[in-house]
């Protein structure tokens, strides 16, 4: 019996991860969400799925959630970029301590080199899995819709999608795409040792991404690119934390300059369908 273990499996990643895995028919007693709040995933637990307390701050506490499992599915996790890096390495710790089988890691697009400042979380993390010695899969996923769609409402409503992004192009596909992709790797074989860079089958600007909006809304909504400082101050006013306002106005420098518009036909590939379109995100998100 296999037994597949997702961590922060209570957020929007690791809730489809779980969903996706029961959907392919893998036995809820096979499954093993960890998380911190177990009460959060209680509508798993009524599912048959185990459900187990576990933080990437707790190396003991990680370990002893992990014990027999077959296939980690590590998804990254937030904070400001110390922060981070001390839960990831908590955490790859912990699967060593475990024995885990094999651990399927979320990173960034071509870790080794991307200039994004949260990219050096990812590039310690893989490299810090890859000294245990344990069978690692990286997927290296692209930009979530979901990162652009989750404020599209204000955006329509005030006829601006706002960034710093300028010309530069993002290789978008949604989390149920990327999720899929975890759960063919964790149920499927030869993946061990593969570094796989996932990408939207297309590249798409914020002007084109804004023409979308327009067309689906009914109403004119315009690209509109900041200077970062100003975006930064945005972000900061829509109430995120200057941590991740930073970090996101970094990004969009760097995704100006070519840093997420590579695609490659990996995901589609895995997940046997082609990846989520500029259209049907946009549907999405205007439905709901």
């Amino acid at each position: 019996m296999t037994t597949i273990a997702i961590t922060a499996a209570s957020g929007h990643l690791g809730r489809l991860v779980v969903e996706d895995l029961l959907t392919r028919g893998v036995p809820a007693g096979q499954i093993r969400a960890v998380v911190r709040t177990p009460e959060k995933v209680q509508d798993f637990a009524d599912r048959g799925v185990q459900v187990v307390q576990g933080d990437y701050a707790d190396t003991a506490g990680l370990a002893e959630a992990l014990r027999g499992a077959d296939k980690w599915i590590f998804i990254s996790g937030s904070g400001p970029n110390e922060v981070r890096l001390a839960h990831h390495l908590t955490a790859v710790a912990a699967a060593k301590e475990a024995g885990v089988g094999h651990v399927i890691y979320t990173s960034i697009p071509k870790a080794e080199t991307n200039t994004i400042a949260f990219a050096t979380v990812h590039k310690t993390t893989e490299e810090a899995l890859k000294e245990t010695g344990l069978p690692y899969t990286f997927l290296r996923n692209n930009w979530y819709w979901e990162n652009l769609t989750g404020s599209l409402a204000p955006s329509v409503e005030h006829g601006a999608i706002i960034g710093s992004v300028g010309e530069g192009r993002i290789a978008y596909a949604s989390r149920a795409d990327y999720a899929a992709a975890a759960a063919v790797v964790a149920t499927g074989e030869g993946h061990e040792g593969k570094v796989y860079e996932l990408t939207g089958d297309h590249a798409y600007s914020y002007a084109e991404i804004a023409a979308e909006v327009s067309r689906q809304a009914g109403k004119e909504v315009a690209a509109v690119n900041l200077p970062p400082a100003d975006y930064q101050a945005a972000l900061e006013g829509f109430g995120l934390p200057t941590f991740l306002a930073e970090g996101l106005a970094d990004a969009d420098v760097q995704i100006s300059q070519g840093a997420l518009e590579e695609t490659t036909d990996t995901l589609r590939t895995l997940i046997g369908r082609p990846t989520t379109t500029v259209a049907d995100a946009i549907a999405e998100a205007l439905k709901n």
